[in-house]
């Protein structure tokens, strides 16, 4: 896919003929990492290097290239032959089920970051989700040093000597976590623990911890060892004051909401990736290799987007050497996927995008008259998508299922028959969604001797999550029996399948398969995790799991499947939670990997459901707003853009205490504008009994946000992020 190129300032056109005006020789490597390889861009071609994979970030020796990418780390002395440098980190293991049988594809584990040590370069750093690596030969071998936190979750790395307690340099790695903050560990020291050092790191109101940190590197300045770090979510930089393990902020933008990312730090400043653009941070007064903490500004750094333009498909990375970056020195730059947010890799964004609707049990459109009003519900409030029940929360079938596979294992319950019911939503412009809920599963569950259940490993029988009731027991009225309590077990009342199943997987994509092509244009796959809530969770055992496979693979595996399968728009529910931070090791939802094979990833923001503090602060009724604006941005960045966000937005009370203060039609409104003002590329509207009293009409770009927010005062209605092109 070749990207459009920008309009180009007037700084720009004449830094591009500057460039190009510069003698060959002195004109040295200007490399692209793209999402399928690794290209050297010349003055007007780009010349592939390596395909394998995901290009993420370009490093260099004095006497080696080193790629991070999909694959893993790859080393190369001439950039014409790579080898792999992955020995000691983890693998996953995505399942594959074919007409001969099941297959394997074994691949590293997602890795974060890939960061050198400044003066010692044979000495790295990377990190998976669970634990931070570290190689001192260049790659050869790597070794864990674990993880800061109880919690899955790793964004960045960085190595260097810094001063111990007695002053004398020691290597020292650092990490960021989602939640946690920074933690740093002497790694030659026997048992050293992680400690974490958050001080000056900005937080936001109403958490405990920091937000995320993006990036850190560690630079040599004037004979000294500096760490600086960035923001995901809001544009900041620090610099580490060693000596009192505490960041100084050096740089804060003013959007709300923003990203830093991808930090390259040069005598002049630091470049960065940044939505819509490649940003240079100077600061003002001293030289900035002196490390003063005086104020600067952050200004769109042009100068190579001629060159990077030539990429032949979205960029993800580069390294351009001294020659191109006036003085700058040498500049490796990742995360350039922010440069050109409007363009979503997914191939059914087109049709996916903006749409806008809600949710319906299929009972009420089963009659003539149910499905007449909710199509006037939706006219009247300016929504174009229905999200229908076709394969409910017990398993049950809602339609008139003609599959023999299907058949062969369905309960089919009362329903609606599918043409004429996807022929009207056609005639009235309705796009349709058949809501399928995978792993909680009832009836498949009990099928063939309950083949397919979650299998509790200690009790030996299908897993059923609980918990213990304590009743008291009323002393008898004669006395005789004194007043007692009595444990009484409650079980949910949820059924699961095991998410490994292949069969299961085969099950549910062809439900899927079946209503695409008989009407339905979008298939949304529900309750894809596993099952959370139970003290017996240990309990549960998986009979389906193959060997090397985890919760992540197993999500993947199914969504890698079921994309292979399903020639229409796929789109996923998930937790809000796993949409805020990326982290999803209790559920498998890791939104960093699943994005890759959906079109629509559909975060269930709903206020009722965070911790009543949560975004509360003053003023209070803003909090919807406020959860749905910074949550639809978050969700984004961590997707990396592989998929549309298209958020369910409240539409009931729940009886907690933030809804019983403010709920009411102002506060599902306020949703709606959140969302428009952050990554306006749809929402749906979620009660569970398809009552939708509480809706106001669609919201436009030019409509004023009516109530007192600092995010709607600073965004006037223009989104964080265009919408794809």
């Amino acid at each position: 896919m070749k990207l459009p190129r920008p309009f180009l300032t007037a700084a720009a056109t004449a830094a591009l003929a500057l460039l190009v005006s510069a003698p060959l020789h002195a004109r040295t490597e200007f490399l692209a990492g793209t999402v399928s390889g690794l290209y050297r861009l010349a003055a007007s071609q780009a010349v592939s290097l390596w395909k394998g994979g995901e290009v993420r970030k370009i490093m260099k020796t004095p006497d080696a290239w080193y790629i991070l990418t999909s694959a893993g780390v790859f080393r190369s002395a001439d950039l014409a032959a790579f080898e792999e440098r992955n020995s000691g980190l983890p693998v996953k293991t995505i399942k594959i089920p074919g007409p001969e049988g099941k297959t394997f594809a074994r691949e590293v584990q997602e890795l974060k970051d890939l960061e050198i040590h400044p003066l010692k370069p044979e000495i790295m750093v990377t990190a998976t989700k669970d634990a931070v690596y570290l190689t001192r030969d260049g790659g050869l071998n790597w070794k864990s040093l674990g993880l800061s936190a109880a919690t899955a979750g790793a964004k960045a790395v960085a190595v260097g000597d810094f001063p111990n307690s007695a002053g004398v340099p020691a290597l020292t790695v650092f990490m960021s976590h989602p939640i946690y903050g920074i933690s740093w560990k002497y790694p030659d020291s026997g048992s050293a623990a992680w400690t974490d050092m958050n001080g000056g790191l900005e937080k936001v109101p109403t958490i405990k911890w920091p937000d995320e940190v993006s990036d850190l590197a560690v630079v040599v300045q004037n004979g000294k060892t500096v760490l600086y770090a960035s923001q995901t979510f809001m544009p900041r930089l620090y610099r580490l004051d060693w000596t009192a393990r505490s960041f100084v902020q050096i740089w804060k933008g003013a959007a709300p909401a923003d990203t830093v990312d991808g930090l390259s730090v040069t005598p002049q400043g630091i470049v960065f990736s940044a939505p819509s653009g490649i940003r240079e941070f100077r600061q003002a007064g001293e030289p900035f290799s002196q490390g003063s903490a005086s104020a600067g500004t952050a200004e769109q750094l042009p100068l190579w987007d001629p060159q990077l333009m030539l990429a032949p498909e979205q960029l993800l990375s580069a390294w351009i050497a001294e020659s191109w970056t006036g003085g700058r020195g040498p500049v490796s730059l990742s995360e350039l996927w922010l440069r050109q947010p409007e363009q979503v890799i997914t191939p059914h964004w087109k049709t996916a995008n903006g749409k806008k609707g809600n949710y319906l049990p299929v009972h009420q459109v089963v009659s003539s008259d149910g499905y007449d009003a909710h199509l006037k519900t939706l006219k009247d409030n300016g929504l174009n998508m229905l999200v229908v029940d076709m394969k409910d929360d017990i398993g049950t079938l809602r339609y008139d299922a003609k599959d023999p596979l299907v058949l062969k294992k369905a309960r089919v319950g009362r329903g609606i028959q599918l043409e004429p019911f996807t022929a009207k939503a056609k005639e009235n412009g309705i796009w349709l969604v058949a809501r399928i809920v995978v792993f909680k599963d009832k009836s498949l569950a009990s099928w063939g001797g309950q083949r397919y259940a979650v299998w509790d490993s200690k009790e030996n029988k299908p897993w059923q999550g609980y918990e213990n009731i304590v009743k008291k027991i009323p002393a008898s009225a004669d006395g005789s029996e004194a007043e007692k309590t009595e444990t009484v077990r409650k079980y949910y009342e949820e059924y699961w399948v095991d998410p490994y199943s292949e069969e299961v997987w085969e099950y549910n994509v062809a439900v899927a398969k079946e209503l695409i092509e008989r009407g339905f244009d979008e298939i949304q796959f529900d309750y894809i995790r596993f099952p959370t809530d139970g003290i017996n969770l240990s309990q549960a055992g998986y009979r389906w799991q193959d060997k090397g496979m985890d919760k992540e693979s197993a999500l993947m595996s199914f969504l890698s499947y079921a994309r292979k399968e399903i020639d229409a728009p796929v789109s996923i529910d998930i937790y809000g939670a796993n949409g805020w931070y990326r982290t999803g090791a209790r559920t498998g939802q890791d939104v960093e990997l699943l994005a890759r094979y959906v079109d629509i990833i559909c975060p269930m923001f709903y206020p009722s459901h965070f911790e009543q503090g949560f975004l509360a602060q003053s003023p209070a009724e803003e909090r919807p707003y406020r959860i749905y604006y910074y949550g639809s941005y978050r969700n984004t960045i961590i997707a990396r853009n592989h998929a549309i966000v298209r958020p369910w937005a409240q539409a009931f009370y729940l009886n907690v205490s933030y809804d019983r203060a403010w709920y009411n039609q102002d506060y599902v409104q306020r949703q709606v504008f959140g969302t428009r003002d952050s990554v306006d590329r749809g929402y749906m509207y979620w009660n569970n009994s398809g009552r939708y009293g509480d809706l106001r009409p669609d919201i436009s770009a030019e409509t004023s946000y009516p109530w007192p927010s600092p995010e709607a005062a600073f965004s006037k209605g223009r989104a964080i992020f265009s919408n794809p092109k």
